[in-house]
């Protein structure tokens, strides 16, 4: 089915937010065009790019006449626009999971500052931090794996049986370890390398390589 949906990101392909909403696009095969925007520049500054965009930042999507901005808004949307079960799902279908989904989404977003900060995704592309953690990042990091080890099974399966948008989300956080060399469970490493095999994760980061 085509749509009339435009994405626009960073253009370095860094976010993890623009991220979320290109995966989500992709999971539901919806076709779409990819707006590059140049952060560094100042472009989501521009009266042009505010015009689309409340919030100034990216991912900002956009269907026909109407204009989206904030990565976890845009999944919602996606979700109740192209729903199942004649798209894929972009989030669980029972009403718990789907809770417990959109919680790990908002915390990933909203702590961890000090582990982001020092792990970036730059690590994706190789470029590797040697130094330790901080105790604070540390800190963030035993957090992230705690929660990680009671959410991941042993066998690195999707969260809820079945892949959803925390699985992408939850995956690139983990991943700042992973990538990194940082030392992890071994079941958090096979989660990770599984959610990185599919196309939307796979695709975005080797786009930020080019």
């Amino acid at each position: 089915m085509k749509a009339n949906i435009v994405l626009y990101v960073d253009s370095n392909h860094a976010s993890p937010y623009a991220l979320s909403a290109y995966a989500t696009l992709m999971e539901k095969g919806l076709l779409f065009d990819m707006v590059e925007t140049d952060l560094g520049a100042g472009a989501h500054h521009t009266q042009d790019y505010t015009r689309l965009s409340i919030t100034a930042r990216v991912p900002t999507l956009v269907h026909g006449d109407f204009s989206l901005s904030e990565s976890s808004a845009i999944v919602e949307y996606l979700e109740e626009a192209f729903p199942p079960p004649q798209f894929p799902c972009a989030l669980p279908q029972d009403i718990q999971q789907r809770a417990m989904a959109r919680q790990i989404q908002a915390w990933i977003r909203s702590d961890m500052a000090a582990l982001r900060s020092e792990r970036p995704t730059w690590i994706f592309h190789g470029e590797r931090r040697p130094a330790p953690l901080s105790p604070q990042a540390q800190q963030d990091a035993d957090k992230l794996l705690a929660a990680a080890g009671r959410l991941i099974d042993n066998e690195g399966d999707p969260l809820f049986g079945a892949w959803c948008i925390a699985d992408t989300d939850l995956a690139v956080m983990l991943n700042r370890l992973v990538a990194n060399g940082d030392s992890v469970p071994d079941k958090i490493r096979r989660y990770v390398h599984r959610q990185w095999e599919r196309a939307g994760m796979a695709d975005w980061w080797q786009i930020g390589q080019r």
